[in-house]
């Protein structure tokens, strides 16, 4: 038997044993156990989600150094190698499973090994000498699963609205204000139960949507808000046991300054860390937006619908053909595509919900499937509004023929009568007009209810069609 060392692996050794760990890896034998445990969906980390839990090793071995607890030299190898991920390096040695042991233990476990073993390098030493950098004892020195995973989730969901979410509906809120601004003058028919109903403008349909989505934007910046309390520093149960008197106002403080965003400890940190309720907020207010994009994205395809036998009172921009077996097909894909991710959005926030309820005690245990959950919905709506943005409201154009004759055709345009003919003479003047086929133009004349020119002033589509005040 060779005495020669291993060159493939290295040995590492935790509470349960020895195990082989690849020489390459950067993780280490926390990380290798999990990855033979829970080979579940092959889902990996969010790459914002990494962040997060990169951010706050930062934070936590700069305050640590400053404040004494590891050495300088130790604090600045950590912050040096975190740095470096956040940067891009390291990117494929967070392998645990999005589906993993309770409360993220093991992808909490996977970071401190990468951070410690990219120390040891930088510090010249090599990877697996734990006795000089440990993944627990410098890397974790005074944090715990139970305070770093809650206040992960949070600075990920911060991220992911700053990098997703907020541009993209900044952006779609422009567009929709531009089209309202080009179709101002375009009248339609209104529908209400599907049935025909008063004229209105498409201009105001594109404005109404940019209102919606505005009013979406201030509902989730007053969830993001609750996400700006942090629980770090509550160790283990949310005593603060093994930390320094000064480390959470510390961490918070210069947590604060990496992400640019105000931050501030829980006033009690037990509640921070049992609660999963902010995430739950944020998830219900990203549900709601969800919601009402489905709508928009229903309606675009109802007024694109045709091109002969539907509305097609706009068109959308064909981006991609639209069949494999018929030539000249284009299909609403973009919106099609929105409803989709809508709805796993919703399917998530049900899923949060669920794993919210289920804590016991001092500790969520369900904290993996909701970081998962709430960061994802956040970038994939995000996402979706950006790529609606992108590829198909700019180039939506109205197909005014269209709409105009929708609107003179409309028996909802009997309503206007009501105030100068009253309601069953009006009511008998759309019955004959359905029963015929005449307009209501013509059968008013024709029973001497109103002059040409009263009926002209009085059906005028864009007087009847106009926001209150704009006319």
């Amino acid at each position: 038997m060779s005495d020669q060392p291993n060159l493939q692996s290295r040995t590492e050794r935790d509470s349960m044993g020895e195990r082989e760990i690849p020489a390459d890896a950067y993780y280490g034998i926390q990380t290798l156990r999990a990855m033979e445990n829970f080979p579940i969906s092959g889902i990996k980390p969010l790459p914002t989600y990494v962040d997060a839990c990169v951010l706050i090793k930062k934070a936590t071995a700069i305050a640590n150094a400053e404040l004494g607890c590891i050495p300088q030299d130790i604090g600045d190898a950590i912050v040096r190698a975190a740095d470096e991920i956040l940067e891009g390096s390291l990117r494929d040695q967070f392998v645990v499973d999005v589906y993993q042991a309770g409360a993220g233990t093991s992808h909490h476990m996977n970071v401190n090994e990468v951070l410690a073993n990219r120390a040891l390098e930088l510090l010249g030493d090599k990877k697996g000498n734990y006795q000089r950098v440990s993944p627990n004892d410098a890397v974790n020195y005074g944090q715990s699963t139970n305070d770093v995973i809650p206040t992960a989730i949070r600075i990920g969901s911060l991220l992911a609205l700053q990098r997703h979410l907020y541009p993209a509906m900044a952006d779609a809120i422009a567009i929709c204000d531009r089209k309202a601004s080009e179709f101002h003058d375009v009248v339609k028919s209104g529908r209400t139960h599907m049935q025909d109903a008063v004229p209105v403008r498409l201009g105001e349909s594109f404005r109404a949507w940019a209102q919606i989505l505005t009013e979406h934007v201030i509902r989730v910046e007053a969830a993001a808000k609750e996400l700006t309390i942090l629980g770090i520093g509550g160790s283990a149960t949310g005593t603060g046991l093994n930390t320094h008197p000064q480390y959470r106002d510390r961490v918070v403080n210069v947590l604060s300054g990496l992400i640019r965003i105000p931050l501030r400890p829980a006033l009690h940190l037990m509640a921070a860390m049992q609660s999963m309720g902010p995430f739950v907020n944020m998830s219900g207010a990203l549900r709601n937006l969800a919601q009402d994009c489905v709508k928009i994205s229903h309606d675009l395809r109802l007024m694109d619908s045709g091109p002969n036998t539907g509305l097609k009172e706009i068109q959308l921009p064909p981006v991609q053909p639209g069949s494999s077996i018929m030539p000249g097909k284009y299909n609403p894909v973009m919106a099609e595509m929105t409803s989709m991710v809508c709805f796993q959005v919703m399917g998530y926030d049900s899923a949060i919900a669920l794993a919210a309820q289920a804590g016991q005690l001092e500790l969520n245990v369900m904290m993996p499937l909701i970081a998962y959950n709430l960061i994802h919905s956040i970038e994939i709506l995000g996402n979706t509004i950006q790529a609606l943005s992108d590829r198909c409201l700019p180039d939506i154009t109205a197909k005014r023929d269209r709409c105009e004759a929708y609107a003179e055709s409309s028996l909802a345009l009997v309503t206007a009568l009501n105030p100068h003919i009253g309601y069953l003479d009006a009511a008998a003047v759309a019955k004959e007009s359905l029963e015929t086929g005449k307009s209501l133009r013509q059968i008013v004349l024709d029973r001497g209810l109103m002059n040409e020119e009263e009926l002209s002033r009085v059906l005028d589509l864009q007087k009847m069609s106009a926001r209150p005040g704009t006319i």
